[in-house]
């Protein structure tokens, strides 16, 4: 039996969205930017759709302040749309400018960020503590020297859970009248969430991580805020992000969300079956290291460090045991460099050596993890021998 551990990757799809989805085509909607009455049939639906998923997320939808949300492939490019996009229309203004971004970033903003360097922009990675917490007050020291065009520090990391304390970095941003952009793709369908709350300028997140499908994400941007497109050639979504919308990876999203937010017991659920992985292992493997541990974390996240195993060892014979975890980011698979998020934090060269992200999804199971257990000390004890 194949134990799927790796949700941050990728998360298996829900039956009643992809039945969402296939009813939606059937329902035969066609090009929403067209003009005759079918184009406008399908335009009502997904601006119904939009609304709801902009609701869903705590977006203001009423009046003349509504947010804007901007429909696209996946957190990558609304990452690059958010650093790139919002940088650039703000140094119309300004002329190039600085950039911050945290130390422990996914690989798409870091991307986005070394684009923005290559076209003149200056960028500064904000230090973080041994937990993987961006310090504060060199945020509040640089934010006043410096005064940045954007800031954008992840509102969880995909690789150790750690949550960041973005209210506080919203307000150091909101003082020093600085853009702020937060990547919540590994939030967003776990734990409840509210864009206005957050008091955040922009906000990344992505269907494929709380079950719904892959293809299709958004950024979710504060009202009257405006990002110069990445893309060109139409007009569709305000010339924001061009190209033909698709109606049913849009209703299949918003019913993945609806699906999540329903399921109130599911942060809850994830965390108690995450404690008991780690301390089970623990009373295993009195040695273990779970990098940012006392720090608040994702509640289906869990990054650990056993000595003397070498990490892409221990991936392989996972595999050959049918258990799927991973090393780090996705969008870094393949590479043997250790992780750049916890060098950041400054970790002991064995534990970044060894470290293995283990994520569980809403239907991870007691017996699931259970049976995990047993491999993983299976697995440990081999690799030690």
């Amino acid at each position: 039996m194949m134990i799927y551990l790796d949700h941050n990757s990728t998360s298996p799809i829900d039956p009643r969205v992809v039945e969402t989805i296939h009813n939606t085509h059937q329902q035969g909607y066609l090009n929403p930017a067209s003009q005759h009455r079918e184009g406008q049939r399908a335009r009502k639906k997904l601006e119904t759709l939009r609304q709801s998923i902009s609701q869903l997320l705590g977006g203001e939808t009423a009046g003349m302040a509504s947010d804007t949300l901007v429909f696209t492939s996946g957190g990558t490019e609304s990452n690059n749309l958010a650093l790139i996009g919002l940088a650039s229309h703000a140094a119309k203004e300004t002329g190039t400018g600085e950039i911050f971004v945290s130390a422990v970033e996914h690989p798409s903003i870091i991307g986005a960020a070394e684009a923005l360097a290559r076209n003149g922009f200056s960028i500064r990675k904000l230090p973080v503590d041994s937990n993987g917490v961006v310090l504060l007050d060199t945020l509040q020291q640089w934010v006043t020297d410096r005064k940045p065009l954007l800031v954008s520090v992840m509102l969880a990391n995909n690789e150790t859970g750690v949550i960041q304390p973005i209210q506080e970095i919203s307000s150091i941003c909101r003082t020093g009248d600085v853009l702020f952009h937060t990547d919540a793709v590994q939030w967003v369908g776990k734990q409840p969430l509210h864009f206005g709350d957050l008091n955040v300028d922009a906000l990344t997140f992505t269907a494929h991580k709380f079950q719904g499908p892959r293809g299709i994400g958004g950024l979710l941007l504060k009202h009257g805020l405006t990002a110069d497109p990445i893309l060109f050639g139409g007009f569709q979504q305000m010339a924001v992000r061009p190209g033909t919308e698709d109606v049913a990876l849009v209703a299949g999203m918003e019913h993945a969300l609806r699906l999540a937010a329903m399921d109130e017991s599911r942060a809850s659920r994830m965390c108690q079956l995450r404690d008991r992985l780690e301390n089970r292992l623990l009373d295993l493997f009195p040695d273990l290291v779970i990098n940012g541990r006392s720090a608040d974390r994702l509640p289906h996240t869990s990054n650990l460090s056993f000595p003397e195993i070498d990490r892409q060892a221990f991936l392989m014979a996972a595999d050959m045991n049918d258990l799927a975890v991973s090393t780090g980011s996705a969008c870094a698979s393949g590479s043997s460099e250790p992780s750049p998020v916890l060098l950041a934090m400054k970790a002991d060269p064995d534990v970044v050596r060894g470290s293995i992200r283990i994520s569980l999804g809403a239907n991870t199971s007691v017996e699931e993890i259970d049976e995990a257990i047993l491999r993983i000390g299976r697995i440990v004890e081999n690799l030690s021998g």
